[in-house]
């Protein structure tokens, strides 16, 4: 492993898959992808952007559900798995950083949503607002952001310093969890043991309440209009550890 690269870089392989293991269930994506068409209310054919994408969970599904779905990611052992599930006229996967999504993507979408955390990796917060500003570009006059991730006002009400847990094949992980309220970023190292070995690293990410985020998020020009704990249709509060953002760019 080359310990020059930023922790993003190499940790979503196959050990990500495996330490996270019981969060991915295939009923629960289901549900997810229903209650993102729930607030989307898009028509069948609207172009959709899963970013990133990670092993396709959503992605997938929005195909099936009749979309024209782009998906990017960084990291190519997660969109490999992801394009084992199937691609197709409608599910495209990219490799790329969404820092700089590809050019001809400017204003090609009706949606894009940006779930499970997947937002706050960047060292330099100027980053964070480059993924807004390029998520702002490739959206379509009147197009939806969706975002999912961690709400720092509820983590932070009820926060858990560590927690523990086994997979399938018997491999016992732990998480241990630190917060600098300077600088935003939630520290979590991660160790294992089990029959395929043991080990230990780490990465962290930066969290956001709400306001802060749809500060940054009006100054490129999407507007958040409703604000959700997490998947449910329940409206956001301070006690929520979730948070689901609807953004909509300026017509």
């Amino acid at each position: 492993m080359n310990t020059d690269s930023p922790w993003w870089a190499t940790q979503f392989d196959k050990q990500y898959l495996h330490e996270y293991e019981p969060l991915f269930d295939a009923v629960q994506d289901r549900k997810e992808v229903a209650r993102l068409l729930d607030v989307l209310a898009l028509p069948s054919g609207a172009r959709i952007l899963d970013c990133p994408c990670g092993q396709g969970r959503h992605a997938h599904l929005l195909a099936e559900a009749g979309f024209d779905v782009d998906a990017l990611d960084y990291s190519d052992d997660l969109l490999t798995v992801a394009r084992k599930r199937g691609t197709g006229k409608t599910l495209r996967y990219t490799q790329g950083d969404m820092r700089k999504l590809p050019g001809r993507w400017t204003g090609r979408f009706d949606a894009v949503v940006n779930l499970f955390t997947s937002f706050g990796f960047f060292d330099d917060p100027n980053d964070d607002l480059r993924v807004l500003s390029q998520f702002a570009r490739v959206l379509k006059p009147g197009g939806v952001l969706i975002w999912h991730g961690g709400a720092r006002d509820g983590v932070m009400a009820k926060f858990l310093t560590r927690d523990w847990w086994s997979s399938a094949d018997g491999t016992m992980f732990g998480q241990e969890r630190s917060f600098d309220p300077l600088s935003g970023f939630l520290e979590i190292t991660s160790t294992w043991r089990g029959p395929k070995g043991h080990g230990e690293r780490s990465h962290r990410i930066r969290l956001y309440t709400a306001s802060e985020l749809a500060m940054r998020l009006r100054d490129v020009g999407l507007i958040v209009e409703e604000a959700f704990d997490s998947w449910s249709p329940r409206p956001l509060t301070r006690k929520s550890s979730e948070m689901l953002l609807v953004a909509r760019k300026d017509s």
